[in-house]
């Protein structure tokens, strides 16, 4: 498996090595000894997983209490993934890294604690796993709205189309947010 950092130090991005034949194709999603060698926790919390149509947005998230590294991909279908550094103390505090994840290139993306995480469904139907480091807790959950101007990531879709739930309408800006120390 090939390991790359991102742009933000700490997030990592994990290529598999795929074998294709008529058949199909197989690649290793997590092998703990690789995993725990680039660092990532070799004990999870839970397994999560998502189905959303074309253009559902969702994010940005993340969890002041109870924060979790989160390890992501998507099974089938494509996604934009975005990752939002969240530490207050971090010289790279409101920037972002946005990767293509899809069920063909069968990236991972890493994404420890101090991080808000989202993502957009670029298929008509994406499958999206994510491996968490801690139990979902939701008094501890925070959202920022996905068009900050302040984080300003370039969506590639017409706001007018995003679908979101109404908790990511509501999210905060981030001047006004809850943000890791």
């Amino acid at each position: 498996m090939k390991i790359e950092e991102t742009s933000l130090p700490g997030v990592l991005m994990f290529t598999p090595k795929i074998y294709r034949d008529s058949r199909g194709a197989f690649w290793e999603t997590w092998n703990q000894h690789g995993m725990a060698e680039a660092g990532l926790p070799s004990a999870w919390a839970q397994d999560n997983f998502s189905i959303s149509k074309r253009n559902v947005l969702r994010g940005i998230h993340y969890q002041l209490i109870h924060p979790q590294g989160k390890l992501v991909r998507v099974a089938f279908g494509a996604a934009l993934d975005v990752v939002v550094d969240l530490r207050r103390s971090s010289p790279n505090f409101a920037k972002h890294v946005a990767v293509e994840l899809t069920g063909e290139n069968g990236r991972m993306l890493w994404i420890p604690e101090g991080f808000g995480h989202a993502f957009l469904s670029l298929a008509d139907v994406t499958g999206f796993a994510y491996k968490v480091t801690d139990e979902y807790f939701p008094a501890g959950e925070r959202t920022i709205l996905w068009n900050d101007p302040n984080i300003a990531i370039p969506w590639p879709i017409d706001p007018k189309l995003a679908i979101l739930s109404d908790k990511d309408s509501k999210g905060f800006l981030l001047p006004d947010a809850e943000v890791f120390a």
